[in-house]
């Protein structure tokens, strides 16, 4: 099957390296030409812009959009659709907020161009391991795709669904990140519990390891956890500072407006916003508080 891609970063390139693995034409564009020529020398057909992207396929075409999300996926989503011809198809494969899918498809349906937003999950490991996707949209586009979808799976029958109407499938990978936040969270608290247990000298690694075969807490951000700590076991070379992509804060904000309560990926979002701060305010003034009604030392800051 053939299918165009935008957006050559890590995941994209590695999603477009598993298509060429699994006999599908791919044809490329990224504004950074390396990216392209790198493709094109592993079997891809490299295009310099969106209107020779859409030039080179047949119709009814397909491109799937893989760059960041928001103003970027929607100025790319703007110029293919000023290229492409009713019964196209355009595939959001980006982390977008499941909002701006159901308004980009309304948009698109008005000119006949079909659209699917794809939740994608599998990170670097996706090349090999192969890629969740969390279909949402058009029925139509995405049973005449699914061959790409099999392709890109950890196999041609799991991993991978269409999920329900426009805008289910960004939903649905949302909260699979807010998920996600609060896995990550819990590990990270359990293994600096035991870390601070300095008395029984524990080997996280080991123990990460141990929990992956039989525990009820094993699973492949252990898996992950295990290989961090081999590489690193104090950890020493990594800074304390978590970044978000925005899906964590999308699903609070989901569970606010349907009063569905979810303490644990609320604070775990929270944890990343504290996990950015250099001797914070907030704990600055509670050690004051303690200092104005209590007595109790506080440290001052040296020089």
């Amino acid at each position: 099957m053939e299918l165009g891609m935008i957006g050559l970063g890590r995941m994209g390139s590695n999603m477009a390296r598993r298509l060429l693995r699994g006999g599908h034409s791919i044809v490329v564009y990224d504004p950074a030409e390396g990216a392209v020529e790198a493709l094109v020398e592993e079997g891809a057909i490299g295009a310099r812009s969106v209107s020779e992207l859409v030039s080179k396929l047949t119709a009814p075409r397909a491109v799937w959009v893989m760059v960041p999300s928001g103003e970027a996926t929607d100025n790319v989503i703007n110029s293919l659709a000023a290229e492409l011809a009713s019964g196209d198809t355009i595939i959001d494969g980006g982390n977008s907020n499941y909002k701006d899918s159901v308004r980009r498809a309304a948009a698109l349906a008005a000119q006949g161009i079909r659209f699917l937003d794809v939740g994608t999950s599998g990170g670097v490991w996706g090349l090999e391991e192969g890629y969740c996707l969390m279909v949402g949209g058009d029925s139509y586009a995405y049973r005449r795709l699914e061959p790409l979808f099999k392709t890109l799976a950890p196999s041609p029958q799991e991993g991978y669904g269409h999920v329900g109407p426009s805008g289910a499938g960004h939903f649905v990978k949302m909260v699979h990140n807010g998920i996600e936040y609060g896995l990550m969270q819990a590990y990270a608290e359990g293994f600096e519990l035991m870390q601070a247990k300095q008395d029984f000298a524990l080997d996280l690694a080991r123990i990460a390891r141990i929990w992956q075969h039989g525990s009820v807490v094993r699973s492949w951000l252990l898996e992950l956890t295990a290989a961090a700590l081999q590489e690193d076991p104090g950890l020493q070379n990594i800074r304390a500072y978590v970044e978000d992509s925005g899906e964590g804060r999308w699903t609070v904000e989901e569970s606010l407006k349907l009063a569905v309560p979810t303490p644990v990926i609320t604070e775990s979002v929270q944890m990343r916003f504290r996990s950015r701060q250099d001797n914070p305010f907030g704990s600055r003034l509670l050690a004051a508080l303690r200092n104005q009604f209590g007595g109790h030392a506080v440290k001052k800051i040296e020089g």
